[in-house]
C-alpha cells in the first residue's frame, strides 16, 4: 500500500485530505545552512505551531516541506514542530541552492550522491530520526549545470530505489524537457518528475506537453504571482486537455526564517482553501475534480 513518508510516520491516502505539495515551514534561502545552524529548536518551534495549527483548522493534513540542503534544512527543528503541532510534514533529501550544487554536484559521484540520498530517504536525515519523503533539486533558468546534471542522475538512482518523487525547481520548459529526457534515459519515470515553479512558464504548449508525457505540473505560488484569474485560466485549460490529474498547488510560502528578526512573521498557509479553490468553483470546476487536485494529486505524486 503506498504511503507518505512523514515527520509522523507513514500515512496511507484514507488518513489525509488536502496537502501543500510546496512549502516551507523553516528555510534559510538567503543566509544558508550557516544562519541556519545559529537557531535553537526552542526559539522556533513555538513561533511555527500557530500556523501549523491553523492549517490544519482550514482542512489541511500534511504538507510537502521544500527546504533541501543550501537552504538551511533542519531536520531536527521540522521534527519538533510537527510533533508540537501534531502535523505530518514530508522533508525532502537533495540540493538545491549554490554555492552548495556545485560544491556537492562537483565533488562526488553520481553513486555517491545517490547512495547519499538513499541513506537519507531509507534510514534518516542525520541524527533527526525522520526519513526523508521525497527528493528536491534545482536548475539554472535557461539551462543545467554539469553539477545539476550529476545530481539529477543521482536522484533518478535513488528515486528508482526507492519509488520517490522528485521536484525540481525549474522555471522554464525548455530546461523541463531535458530533465525530463534525462531522467527517462536513466531509467526513471517521467511521471515521478514535480516541475517545481511551473506557473513561470507562460507558454501553455509546454506545459502541456509536460504533463502529457506524465510530469507534475506544480503552480505554486497561489496568492503571489500571478493573479488568481490567471491561474484559473491556466487551470482551466489543463482540465479542458484532460490533464487535471497532472495539476498540484501550492503556495511555496515562508514559516520561519532566521535571517528576519524573530524569524519574521509566519505564513497563513490557508490561502489555497480559504480563497483560491472557491474561485475555481466559482468558474466552474467541479467537487470531483478540486478533490482531485488538492487530494489526490499530492498523495499520488509523493505517495512510494
Amino acid at each position: 500500500m503506498k504511503t507518505l513518508m512523514t515527520t509522523l510516520g507513514p500515512y496511507t491516502a484514507d488518513q489525509l485530505g488536502i496537502i501543500l505539495p510546496h512549502e516551507h515551514i523553516f528555510a534559510s534561502l538567503v543566509g544558508g545552512e550557516t544562519r541556519a545552524l545559529e537557531v535553537s529548536a526552542g526559539d522556533v518551534v513555538p513561533r511555527l505551531v500557530p500556523a501549523m495549527a491553523r492549517a490544519r483548522a482550514a482542512g489541511i493534513t500534511a504538507l510537502a516541506e521544500a527546504t533541501a540542503v543550501g537552504g538551511g534544512r533542519r531536520a531536527d527543528i521540522l521534527s519538533a514542530a510537527s510533533a508540537a503541532a501534531g502535523f505530518p510534514l514530508l522533508l525532502a533529501t537533495g540540493v538545491f541552492k549554490e554555492p552548495w550544487v556545485s560544491a556537492w554536484g562537483s565533488s562526488r559521484s553520481v553513486e555517491q550522491l545517490a547512495d547519499w540520498m538513499l541513506s537519507e530517504l531509507q534510514e534518516g536525515i542525520g541524527d533527526s530520526g525522520v526519513r526523508a519523503g521525497w527528493i528536491k533539486l534545482s536548475a539554472h533558468d535557461d539551462e543545467l549545470s554539469p553539477a545539476e546534471i550529476t545530481l539529477l542522475r543521482a536522484a533518478a538512482r535513488a528515486g528508482q530505489a526507492t519509488g520517490s518523487a522528485i521536484g525540481v525547481h525549474t522555471l522554464r520548459g525548455q530546461v523541463a524537457r531535458v530533465e525530463a529526457n534525462i531522467l527517462e534515459s536513466a531509467g526513471y519515470s517521467v511521471d515521478r518528475l514535480i516541475w517545481v515553479h511551473a506557473q513561470e512558464e507562460p507558454d501553455l504548449t509546454m506545459i502541456l506537453d509536460l504533463a502529457s508525457r506524465g510530469a507534475w505540473i506544480e503552480y505554486d505560488a497561489i496568492g503571489h504571482h500571478p493573479p488568481t484569474a490567471e491561474y484559473v485560466r491556466r487551470i482551466l485549460t489543463l482540465r479542458d486537455a484532460g490533464l487535471a490529474g497532472r495539476l498540484l498547488l501550492s503556495h511555496d510560502c515562508s514559516g520561519y526564517d532566521p535571517n528576519l528578526p524573530h524569524g519574521g512573521e509566519p505564513a497563513a498557509y490557508t490561502y489555497l482553501v480559504e480563497v483560491f479553490l472557491p474561485a475555481l468553483r466559482a468558474a466552474g470546476l467541479d467537487e470531483a475534480t478540486i478533490r482531485q487536485i488538492a487530494q489526490t494529486n499530492p498523495f499520488e505524486a509523493y505517495a512510494r
